[in-house]
């Protein structure tokens, strides 16, 4: 909607063709949806192929160049963490399909220019593909069914959330459903049930169209369609956790967390940490681009508390898939108004423009360790901890007064996890553009209570490694001249000015590296507080991938 991405069409995948006089189905994979354990889709098309309604079926997946262009932010839309998990995604699943005789083509073009050359031959089709509930999606499925030969059906099947679509106790548009995450549990939990899991496809049960050309191509690094020279990410030694894509990496986590550790019997009490590879589940990547399903977690989850241990962590995994499916059906009942300058307010805020306090927020030189910290994090790994990313929100929109908006596109790129609906909620509710309380964090007693000996900022602020004060490391500021010569801390920049608003840090600022004025601190003794609505500029909303279409960002939970 105001958000433009430049893109260059790349059409690097050989060129397939399809000479099929059948019935064919094509599974149209969306990149929420790459598993075939408990897929919708696949189960449905199993369906049609028992009943003789197909004769073939042809998964596939487009690598669409507008997903790779340049937001108007200057961000990549998809980053080259979420990228490089792509792939493995895409490379697992093309392995898995082909286990059952099957196989996944994959194409770098325009799903509304490529998949309805692949039908044209064909005596009928239909093409099935998971529901999508944000405008960009929908309006894709639009120019699909358009340019689709008149006689070809499209079919959609719900399979993102835990609950089912069909099953949750509100209104089609959800207008009874509040606002609350609350009152929206406990209303699910009463009435609802987790389906039982879908069966993945057997051997034989998806076979493929004859005369089918292209379909070996797997694209390498350079055959992703972005605009100009984009490396690959290098690795990251400091990071704890390896992120790999993939359904097989996924059960394989699901299975550690659960039976090979029992670690999810103690998640209640580990799950705000921040360094470390244990402390939460590690599958929110895995959940946002489908390799495994929230119900399979329920299941494994209910299954591991007959066998050995019912307790509040092994809810509170459970409570956190709940979260996510909150904020889908949110994103249904509130439609573009959670892209808006806003949020669900029906306000048009007027955000101040401060290019330098925005770099400096991407860049983690902010002077707020903890902010610092959690953004260099994101900047090295395409990760950053659920306790992590309220606070980086809460300063970007509430301390320093900044359109969250800038912050949700950054997110978007960076985030290996991004996920339309859970980022965008996120980031709606951290702004206080959900018309409810408002919580503005602490930085500097989050920090506090949440890394405690510093380890986490000494770990990502190589100019704070050296501070041994345990207390003055969470605020720089404080350390005397002699303090600052002896750990090198000078190098470290200068705290950031919060115009006003109160970032939780006590002192002025004004040492070390200037990235920019210093400014008064001053804290409460609340870890949150309830502030105003907030400040704001134009009610611009999603930015469109292109002049012809729109897109989202990207910040999700961390379980």
């Amino acid at each position: 909607m105001a958000r433009t991405v430049q893109y260059t069409e790349n059409e690097g995948s050989a060129l397939p063709s399809l000479n099929f006089a059948g019935k064919l189905a094509v599974v149209w994979f969306r990149g929420t949806d790459l598993r075939l354990d408990d897929n919708p889709v696949l189960a449905e098309v199993q369906k049609l192929k028992e009943k003789g309604k197909v004769d073939a079926v042809l998964p596939v997946y487009f690598l669409d160049p507008r997903n790779f262009g340049t937001t108007k932010y200057g961000n990549l839309k998809t980053g080259v963490f979420r990228a490089k998990f792509l792939l493995e995604c895409l490379k697992d699943l093309k392995s898995g399909l082909q286990s059952v005789g099957s196989d996944l083509l994959i194409q770098v073009g325009r799903p509304e220019k490529e998949l309805p050359k692949l039908v044209a031959s064909c005596k009928s089709s239909i093409v099935l593909t998971e529901q999508q509930v944000t405008e960009e999606e929908l309006n894709l499925n639009k120019d699909i069914k358009r340019a689709l030969p008149q006689d070809s059906e499209f079919l959609e099947f719900w399979g993102y959330s835990l609950y089912h679509l069909e099953d949750v106790p509100f209104k089609p548009n959800f207008s009874d459903m509040q606002d609350v995450f609350t009152p929206f549990k406990d209303k699910c939990e009463r009435n609802c049930k987790v389906r039982p899991l879908l069966p993945a496809p057997k051997s034989g049960e998806l076979p493929l169209p004859s005369s089918l050309t292209g379909i070996d191509f797997f694209p390498a690094w350079k055959d992703l369609p972005y605009q100009g020279d984009v490396p690959m990410p290098a690795k990251e030694e400091r990071t704890a956790f390896t992120l790999e894509g993939g359904e097989k990496a996924a059960l394989a986590r699901l299975k550690y967390y659960l039976w090979d550790s029992d670690i999810i019997a103690d998640y209640f009490n580990i799950r705000n940490g921040m360094l470390g590879g244990d402390y939460s589940t590690k599958l929110a990547a895995h959940l946002a681009h489908g390799c495994i399903s929230p119900r399979r977690i329920y299941h494994d989850i209910a299954r591991y508390e007959k066998q050995r241990t019912k307790n509040k962590s092994t809810y509170w995994v459970v409570f956190e898939l709940t979260w996510r499916d909150f904020y889908r059906f949110f994103a249904i009942k509130h439609g573009n108004k959670i892209f808006h300058s806003g949020g669900i307010t029906n306000t048009s805020p007027q955000w101040p423009k401060n290019t330098d306090a925005l770099r400096r927020w991407k860049e983690g030189t902010t002077g707020w360790p903890l902010v610092d910290a959690n953004m260099r994090e994101l900047n090295a790994t395409g990760f950053m901890s659920n306790r992590g990313r309220q606070n980086v929100a809460s300063f970007i929109a509430l301390d320093l007064g900044l359109d969250w908006r800038a912050g949700a596109d950054y997110f978007e790129s960076l985030l290996v996890d991004y996920d339309v609906t859970s980022n965008w909620g996120n980031w709606v509710a951290a702004a206080g553009m959900t018309g409810g309380r408002v919580n503005k964090f602490n930085i500097v007693k989050q920090s506090n209570d949440y890394d405690a000996n510093g380890k986490y900022l000494r770990t990502w602020i190589p100019e704070l490694e050296n501070v041994r004060d345990n207390k003055k490391v969470h605020e720089p500021w404080k350390l005397s001249r002699a303090e600052r010569d002896q750990s090198g801390a000078d190098e470290y920049p200068e705290k950031l000015a919060t115009g006003g608003y109160d970032a939780g840090g006590g002192g002025k600022g004004g040492y070390g590296k200037s990235s920019g004025k210093g400014g008064k601190g001053g804290y409460r003794a609340d870890d949150r507080k309830s502030v105003g609505k907030g400040y704001g500029k134009d009610d611009r909303e999603r930015t469109p991938r292109s002049t012809e279409g729109v897109r989202r960002w990207g910040r999700s939970r961390d379980y």
